[in-house]
């Protein structure tokens, strides 16, 4: 099966990565999956296009070599691991971790995207957060620096890299059983992803946006220069934001 050409993205088509990786391709896909949230360098990966399509190609043309049930649960263990090591990072490196903000994708923006899914969802962010791009990656290191109960935050992870992980990698797999939507889907997978992940991102960045701005005109009058350390400080979480749920109904603080 080949790339198709006409993708949204063509350089981050997830049919032409797995076909690229030949043999490797199982590895690849579980290396990537691993990186989005293991490693802090996963903005870019098609982490949700990868996993659909993982599971399409599994049924269309078998090109992992093995079944489906092995694809999903190794993806799965991928993502679980990867939401512990970001944990890990963020629990030992502590605030410093947030000092090495405006290169590339990790920014100040970003680490305060995160935190305002925290500050709406709670623990539940773990889960949720599995579904919304760059704040997957921040996440696990938000809740580590936050010093997040372990034990909490590692079920929230196990749930979310099985719903996620295991989860949409099944549901690519099932959509092979439909012709004409497997093809649709494999053709549209990162625009049809776009418009439904970037909806909702769309709705809770200008939620807290709208409520930062109110938070910098009230605090317009006597606003200190801070230094780096002292900013990365700001950004660590109140370890009982972890303890919310969503019907906790706070706006996201600035």
């Amino acid at each position: 099966m080949h790339a198709v050409p006409t993708a949204l993205i063509p350089w981050l088509d997830p049919a032409a990565i797995i076909e690229w990786a030949g043999p490797w391709a199982l590895v690849v896909v579980c290396f990537i999956v691993f990186a989005e949230t293991g490693l802090l360098i996963g903005f870019l990966l098609p982490g949700d296009t990868l996993l659909v399509i993982s599971g399409l190609l599994t049924h269309t043309s078998n090109i992992f070599g093995v079944n489906i049930w092995v694809v999903s649960l190794l993806i799965g263990l991928s993502a679980f691991v990867g939401g512990e090591v970001g944990y890990y990072i963020g629990h030992k490196g502590g605030p410093a971790v947030f000092e090495k903000k405006e290169s590339g994708l990790f920014s100040v923006k970003n680490v305060e995207r995160t935190n305002a899914f925290f500050e709406r969802f709670g623990g539940l962010t773990i889960i949720l957060a599995r579904f919304v791009p760059i704040v997957r990656t921040f996440a696990p290191v938000a809740a580590g620096i936050g010093h997040m109960n372990k034990w909490k935050y590692t079920l929230y992870n196990l749930i979310g890299a099985v719903l996620w992980g295991f989860g949409l990698t099944m549901f690519g797999y099932l959509l092979g059983y439909i012709p004409p939507v497997a093809t649709f889907v494999e053709n549209y997978i990162d625009l049809i992803l776009l418009v439904a992940v970037g909806g909702t991102a769309l709705v809770t960045l200008w939620h807290y946006l709208r409520e930062r701005s109110k938070a910098k005109k009230a605090a317009a009058a006597g606003e200190d220069v801070v230094t780096d350390h002292a900013e990365a400080e700001a950004l660590v979480l109140d370890p009982e934001v972890f303890e919310r749920g969503p019907e906790h109904g706070e706006a996201p603080k600035a």
